[in-house]
């Protein structure tokens, strides 16, 4: 069998907020809580499972989607419409724009419990950077 990341832990101040909020953005649904974990499944499969922890024991990890043009389009209209910050880098020094990385788009912005999250429409690496 090949090696596949099948699910991850997404620690969050509030499991539903954040869960429901991802959802949202993506144009996924929140499945049915599973002991301590909220799932937020992906088309591949990978399943994020959101855990309520205590704040100061939230680090910021980065979840990256790859999403089609017309994805793109709708997720990006729901965070311009819901007035969700967003950049066109991770170091957000480009706020209220998105990037063009390899022939795509891209932009990052924060979840509830300022996960960074980031959507793309073509995997890093996958044509040519128009900035070089």
């Amino acid at each position: 069998m090949p090696v596949e990341l099948n699910h991850t832990i997404v620690a969050a101040r509030d499991k539903r907020e954040s869960a429901e909020f991802l959802a949202h953005v993506l144009g996924l649904e929140v499945g049915a809580e599973t002991g301590p974990f909220l799932p937020v499944q992906t088309a591949n499969g990978v399943t994020l499972d959101f855990a309520t922890v205590p704040e100061e024991h939230i680090t910021m990890q980065h979840y990256a989607f790859l999403i089609s043009e017309a994805e793109f389009d709708a997720a990006f209209e729901r965070i311009r419409r819901a007035g969700i910050p967003f950049w066109a880098d991770p170091r957000q020094e480009r706020p209220g724009e998105i990037n063009r990385n390899d022939g795509g788009r891209g932009l990052y912005f924060l979840d509830p419990s300022r996960q960074a999250m980031e959507i793309i429409t073509r995997p890093y690496g996958s044509g040519a950077d128009p900035a070089a």
